[in-house]
């Protein structure tokens, strides 16, 4: 954990994981495709690599996807209106 790409990977990371949590806890049917998660995981393997490699632009860009993918695919769905 020395780079600021492992410390934001992880963040992300960890959001993913309390987001399946969350939805793990939902009747049956109403869950979220595994694989958009596995997606976002490996951006988030990917950026990480890309910044600890040197390829600072490309990992911020992949973190950007990464966060932009989740929220697309991963994001509060069905909320009442306000």
């Amino acid at each position: 954990m020395k780079s600021v790409y492992d410390w934001l990977s992880l963040l992300i990371f960890a959001a993913l994981v309390t987001r399946f949590l969350q939805q793990s806890t939902k009747p049956a049917g109403e869950h979220d495709s595994l694989r958009h998660y596995l997606v976002a995981s490996a951006g988030c393997a990917g950026a990480n690599w890309l910044g600890n490699n040197g390829w600072h632009l490309a990992a911020f860009a992949a973190i950007a996807g990464t966060i932009a993918y989740a929220v697309v695919f991963l994001g509060p769905r069905n909320r009442p209106p306000s």
